[in-house]
């Protein structure tokens, strides 16, 4: 009976969806001039409703059917030509549909079958939706047989109730005191993110951690996903043994990277039991993949990355829905770039060419993607889901941290984190949702804006090179470039294409790097200082330059500063005024910590930084920058569930993304039931004392417990 009953009630909603689209279809034949339900003689009023019938019911088939087909086979080109092939496609589906109507009574100029098909694909999707939503028993049956299918997967036919799953939403470029602003209310106004607003104190808390220097998704989400940083000493560095460029968000270094993280931790990642990657740079060993850079190298069926593009755009209303969202993201940044420019507004980067693609890409497709993929995997009830959404991180590096612009994507984010959180109410088993970022964004003009030249103008002058008269613009290194690149799939970029003996010169936000790459290994500064006499003292003494590291024969690990100041990481030894006091006092550590790794380059440069202000100067093309040290980049957050054990212990602080890594382990441990320490807790550190103690800011705190084994919780 309960059987004869379902099928009752899709019956009725088909029928229901047919008839809104057999009047959206009447109404549009209506108003546009150049679409035709009827006969050149004309027919009576009950034939034209009979053709929008047949019409309508011709494209509900063919985009039933037919569709999915066409995106499929449609993954062989890239998935961002699909986004913008949308409305053509939906269009020739019409088209086709329209052909089938006997006698010819249906016709359509090709433009015009477009905004039809949109109109009608909208309509029916909006009508299927509030019928299914209205329909709690059919939801309730979708969601069972989602169950069923996931549990036939895996051998099982019942058994006792599962424990809780994880959701880790990270936010991509989301510093702590912006979110704590954005959940923060406005006078009257409610908070820029209400959903988030509603957990903070309530059922969540939150929690700020530290990066280590190299603050960036590249070091950031491979130590969380993979629990290790190790050797990454930037977004982008210079590897003599190899003589390449290796650059975090291209496919073949993110699949380099991650080898080298399994390689190091001897365990495939975070996710490795019933886990679902999504929008992220790096597996962390899961199966389940969209939109995952380390594997977009991939090609044919190994890439099933890509799948994701076709689990979305395979339903109609999505792809248009989607292609509508993207078209109407370019001319808003096309109108907010038009105002900035005309306010005046500083600091300000040129944001033409394809930045307005990127960033549709970065703040619509990827999100809806992403949202679409962590719905499903809710669902269908999988144990551990971490995605990534970038779209915050993407405008900020071109409107800044604060902009109007930024505070508009953190709200629409904040609908998506509302959105996954209703569909959890309705998941097959509870889950608990962690958000966090990767690290935050620093304000500021760039160094070429500020001082008339680039770093590597500055260097080559040190070396008493050539330096061209018109400073080149250095690429953004934004996550999204390279997920948009490997979605168009195009060929990565290329070398620098320098000389042998030109030092080559790389940026990483207000990070930058220096290698000479005729000197095997690393130059020490004695030999840089008999190669190029006047370089060190060029860099330190420039009023944009906050300190350099270097390697002394005599005394290490060496971090020089203006006027001959010098800070000796190795023996702490201080000449004058130490560098990197303004940067804080785990600063010392951080960069000790980096100048081990075997990959750092021959010189490391980072930015002057006003405390004050909180602003760097990005030696790219960025007003909202990260991957140095210095001001909010270098703190994210972490936002959990208040059933968790806290993830350090009073006094402490959550420093590095390995240890970000070992407390995200310990949560997922934690799905029988929250587990309390039972030590007492550790004394606290005061700040001004950690950078004689922490040598290593990353080392296991004593409250932290060990990695997991090997495909263990």
């Amino acid at each position: 009976m309960a059987r004869w009953k379902s099928v009752g009630a899709a019956l009725l909603r088909v029928l229901a969806v047919w008839a809104v689209s057999t009047l959206t279809m009447l109404a549009l034949a209506g108003i546009l001039p150049d679409f035709r339900l009827q006969s050149a003689d004309g027919d009576s009023t009950t034939r034209i409703a009979i053709t929008a019938a047949s019409g309508a019911g011709a494209f509900g088939l063919l985009s039933a059917l037919v569709w999915p087909l066409l995106v499929r086979a449609l993954l062989l080109v890239p998935a961002f030509v699909l986004g913008l092939l949308v409305f053509v496609l939906n269009g020739s589906l019409l088209l086709v549909a329209l052909n089938l109507i006997p006698d010819g009574r249906g016709a359509a100029e090709p433009e015009t079958a477009v905004v039809v098909a949109a109109v009608m694909s909208a309509a029916s999707s909006a009508t299927s939706t509030f019928l299914t939503v209205r329909d709690d028993g059919a939801y309730r049956r979708r969601l069972a047989r989602l169950a069923d299918r996931r549990r036939r997967r895996q051998g099982g036919t019942g058994g006792p109730p599962q424990p809780p799953g994880t959701v880790f939403l990270q936010i991509d470029g989301v510093g702590h005191d912006v979110l704590r602003d954005a959940v923060r209310p406005r006078g009257n106004r409610p908070p820029i993110m209400e959903t988030v607003a509603g957990w903070v104190d309530t059922t969540h808390t939150l929690t700020p951690w530290r990066t280590d220097w190299s603050s960036q998704t590249g070091a950031s989400q491979l130590g969380i996903l993979h629990g290790s940083t190790e050797d990454v000493p930037a977004f982008r560095w210079y590897e003599k043994e190899t003589r390449q460029v290796i650059v975090s968000n291209r496919p073949t270094s993110a699949a380099e990277l991650q080898r080298r993280a399994a390689a190091r931790t001897g365990d495939e990642g975070l996710l490795t039991v019933d886990g679902a990657s999504r929008g992220n740079l790096f597996t962390g060993g899961a199966e389940e993949l969209a939109l995952v850079l380390s594997v977009a190298a991939r090609r044919g069926r190994h890439n099933r990355s890509r799948s994701g593009y076709f689990a979305y755009f395979r339903d109609p209303a999505n792809a248009t829905r989607t292609a509508g969202s993207f078209l109407a993201e370019i001319f808003r940044e096309l109108g907010q770039s038009a105002r900035a420019r005309l306010r005046r507004e500083t600091p300000r980067v040129g944001r033409g060419g394809l930045y307005p693609f990127i960033r549709a890409f970065a703040t619509v497709v990827e999100r809806d993607v992403v949202v679409a993929a962590v719905m499903g995997d809710i669902l269908s009830g999988r144990t551990a889901i971490y995605a990534d959404l970038v779209a915050y991180d993407e405008v900020a590096h071109h409107s800044g941290p604060r902009s109007r612009d930024t505070l508009q994507v953190l709200r629409r984010l904040d609908r998506s984190v509302a959105l996954i959180a209703k569909v959890v109410e309705h998941a097959p088993r509870d889950y608990r949702i962690v958000l966090l970022s990767d690290h935050g964004q620093s304000p500021g003009a760039t160094f070429a804006d500020a001082y008339g030249l680039s770093l590597e103008d500055l260097v080559r002058a040190g070396c008493a090179l050539p330096v061209p008269r018109r400073a080149e613009r250095t690429p953004s290194g934004a996550e999204a470039r390279e997920a948009a690149r490997a979605a168009l799939r195009r060929p990565e970029r290329d070398g620098d294409g320098h000389g042998p003996s030109d030092p080559v010169v790389l940026a990483s936000g207000n990070l930058g790097l220096v290698s000479f790459p005729d000197v095997p290994g690393r130059m020490s500064r004695e030999q840089i200082d008999r190669r190029h006499p006047a370089l060190l003292r060029t860099l330190a003494d420039h009023p944009g330059v906050g300190f350099l590291l270097v390697r002394s024969e005599r005394h290490g690990e060496v971090v020089l500063g203006a006027d001959g100041a010098e800070h000796h990481l190795d023996t702490g030894r201080v000449v004058g005024r130490s560098p990197l006091k303004a940067f804080g006092d785990g600063a010392a550590a951080a960069v000790r910590r980096t100048a081990r790794f075997p990959n750092a380059p021959d010189i490391m440069v980072n930015s002057a930084y006003d405390p004050a202000t909180g602003e760097v100067h990005a030696f790219e093309g960025q007003i909202g920058s990260h991957g140095g040290l210095g001001g909010a980049q270098s703190h994210p957050f972490l936002l959990w569930p208040i059933e968790l054990s806290p993830p350090i212990r009073p006094g402490e602080q959550l420093v590095g993304a390995e240890r970000v890594h070992a407390v995200l382990r310990r949560w997922l441990r934690e799905a029988d039931g929250p587990q309390v320490p039972e030590t007492p807790p550790a004394p606290q550190v005061p700040e001004s004392e950690e950078s004689r103690l922490l040598g290593d800011v990353t080392a296991a705190s004593p409250a932290a417990p060990p990695p997991l084994p090997d495909k263990t919780r």
